[in-house]
């Protein structure tokens, strides 16, 4: 099988595509052949060593892919196998060759294609989880999504629209078009505009029932304190500890002194009767059963038409580099995904 390995921490050119044995299905699991591979921020930080849960290099990452099943293991029903799947794996996903539990690989829906597959599990499980499963989004509520053309922030728009919630999503200015064409109700250029006085002034001062943050740093300080009352705080990433793409100590310092951590305090958050969350869906691994009745519910909410997936480009395993490097410009609008 071929595989892209993050050789060591840096530069986009550390990705380097490797053979290795095909492996074998142990009891309980089946082997996807990879017909494509899902590319996240997490990747990218894995890649330069500013995500800690990643295994130390030379490493495979990579949390989803689709395909089809080739064989299966014991104690697998071996009619699975010709199968179309989704599967979500811990890492290793910029593989073509998968092994994963039976029961975290998905039959797609007939009308979904490979791509829309491995676009799928993460950036929607993430917005589901925060949005719904524990946001509680419902119709009239405002929502600010910062970073709304990526991967995370386009899912969370079609579960906002689905929902009937209002939006407001930051972004550069040459994205706004196609996100109001999205459905996206007011667009913010974080380039020339400062978020908070904007999110003020469309709210009329009063404030967003939910932020889906992934920035940290100031923007997460910004974030709390434009929520309304019973409002709630998602913070699901730290871009900006990072803004060069490179691992930088002071940048990390900086940012975490510009958290929200005296808004924290327990005697505020019940004064002012509003919350933050903290979101990493790869620390709720082990919670099978939640994770795997939000897929379904998201397949669900797929095959009704309420989601779907938004693919910005495909890159061959050996332009790995390239792809990584788009999602660190900003240039994507949805998912950037690998294909062996």
């Amino acid at each position: 099988m071929r595989q892209i390995w993050i050789t060591r921490h840096g530069t986009p050119d550390v990705l380097v595509v490797r053979e290795a044995p095909d492996p074998s299905p142990a009891a309980g699991e089946v082997r996807v052949r990879v017909r494509a591979s899902g590319v996240n921020f997490a990747d990218v930080m894995a890649r330069i060593g500013m995500y800690p849960d990643a295994p130390p290099p030379p490493v495979v990452v990579g949390y989803e892919v689709s395909g089809v099943i080739d064989a299966v293991g014991d104690g697998v029903d071996a009619s699975r196998v010709g199968q179309r799947v989704l599967a979500v794996v811990r890492f290793g996903g910029y593989s073509d060759t998968v092994c994963v539990d039976s029961g975290m690989a998905i039959e797609l829906p007939e009308s979904m294609s490979f791509e829309e597959g491995a676009a799928l599990p993460v950036v929607y499980f993430t917005a589901h989880h925060m949005l719904v499963y524990l946001g509680n989004v419902k119709r009239g509520d405002t929502v600010l999504i910062h970073a709304a053309a990526g991967g995370v922030g386009l899912a969370a728009l079609q579960l906002c629209k689905h929902a009937g919630a209002v939006t407001i999503g930051t972004a550069s200015a040459s994205k706004h078009a196609y996100l109001k064409s999205a459905g996206l109700d007011h667009a913010i250029d974080y380039h020339t505009q400062e978020f908070s006085s904007e999110v003020r002034r469309i709210t009329g001062g009063r404030g967003v029932d939910i932020a889906l943050d992934a920035q940290g740093g100031a923007s997460l300080k910004k974030s709390f304190r434009v929520l309304a009352p019973t409002g709630r705080l998602f913070a699901f990433g730290a871009a900006s500890l990072s803004p060069d793409g490179r691992r930088d100590v002071f940048s990390l310092l900086k940012g975490v002194l510009q958290m929200p951590l005296i808004d924290l305090f327990p005697f505020n958050l019940m004064n002012d009767n509003r919350g933050i969350f903290g979101v990493n869906m790869g620390h709720l691994w082990g919670e099978s059963k939640m994770l795997l009745g939000q897929l379904h519910q998201l397949l669900a909410l797929y095959r009704e038409g309420a989601i779907k997936p938004v693919i910005d480009s495909t890159y061959a395993f050996d332009d790995a580099p390239a792809a990584h490097q788009r999602i660190h410009d900003r240039k994507n609008v949805g998912k950037v995904l690998l294909v062996p």
